[in-house]
């Protein structure tokens, strides 16, 4: 077994956060029956691979990786296009991948920069560093020791016993730290890191979580300079998991093809589907549940709504105002 022990420390902060996520999967485990809606995880798809790569700067619109990924020919460069096309291939392999194998990391490796650098799919022969401008913010390890340490951080997070939201964004770092490609390594890191979590939780395989990261670029490689200037992944660790619980919050159903669209379903209807569950309850019972007293203010915004999206029937259709009537889920 490996003694590798990646520099970190747990802070409440990280433990609050753990508790968030966890509670967040549960919620959409629930709102998604645990189907997952091939035409959401294809646009979740687009959507990770357009963030991914505009980080390292592709200049390629959302509506321009959606039409590649068609099939669709478009003006732009060459190089970029390319970059899509292998991201692409790269992710439909994913779920093929074994996120404990070093050779997969170098199989995905090669695919993803295949044709745009020559040392695609082999660990760098060079030394690198990572520049602001024309400000180095972190010399990578020398290259005779980045198998090394590869083979190590991956034996390490395979025995570590740490939570899999915690040890799979040190691995984010460390992987980040150690920089063990000529190029590619944001996209592979951030990758690896879903790659990780989806082995946890399958949902992780489809959220767009680069999304968030590219909203927060700034913060990104901020946390990582300061995890280097500390020697410390715990900053970096942190705001992981913060983008990890927005992104959570911001899906409300993952499965369902027939599920109404993220956009229509207002935070009353999440709630009164989290409370109606599996069950078949009264109005009186999901209001008592919910913890409300109004039933006008009940019936506007959380009952109307989730019949009228076709997300709740009633036992009783034909007489809808029935004393007897109760509600479940379609």
């Amino acid at each position: 077994m490996s003694k590798y022990k990646p520099p970190f420390h747990m802070t409440d902060k990280i433990t609050n956060l753990v508790a968030e996520i966890s509670e967040q999967v549960g919620r959409v485990t629930v709102l998604s029956h645990g189907n997952l809606n091939p035409h959401l995880r294809k646009e979740n798809r687009i959507r990770t691979i357009h963030s991914s790569l505009a980080i390292e700067h592709n200049s390629l619109s959302l509506e321009q990786v959606t039409a590649i990924i068609d099939g669709k020919h478009i003006l732009g460069n060459p190089n970029e296009i390319k970059e899509v096309h292998n991201a692409y291939e790269t992710y439909e392999m994913m779920l093929n991948l074994n996120p404990a194998s070093v050779d997969d990391l170098l199989k995905a490796h090669k695919m993803m920069m295949n044709g745009l650098i020559p040392e695609n799919g082999r660990f760098r022969s060079g030394d690198v560093g990572v520049f602001d401008g024309d400000v180095v913010v972190h010399m990578a390890p020398p290259a005779n020791l980045v198998p090394g340490q590869i083979h190590d951080l991956f034996a390490w997070h395979q025995n570590s016993e740490m939570h899999p939201l915690i040890k799979s964004a040190i691995f984010h770092y460390e992987f980040e730290f150690i920089h063990p490609f000529a190029d590619g390594n944001g996209r592979m890191g951030r990758m690896w890191h879903s790659l990780l979590l989806g082995q946890w939780k399958e949902l992780f395989y489809w959220l767009p979580i680069e999304e968030l990261i590219r909203t927060r670029q700034k913060e990104y490689y901020d946390a990582l300079g300061k995890s280097d200037k500390e020697a410390d992944s715990s900053a970096f660790v942190e705001l992981m998991l913060e983008i990890i619980a927005d992104t959570l919050k911001q899906i409300t159903v993952v499965g369902n093809a027939e599920s109404t669209p993220q956009s229509d379903m207002t935070a009353q209807v999440v709630k009164l589907l989290e409370a109606l569950s599996d069950e078949t309850l009264s109005a009186s019972e999901i209001m008592k549940r919910l913890g409300l007293s109004h039933r006008p203010t009940f019936r506007k915004n959380y009952l109307n709504p989730a019949l009228e999206q076709g997300l709740i029937e009633m036992t009783i259709p034909d007489k809808p105002n029935s004393r007897n009537q109760k509600y479940y889920r379609k």
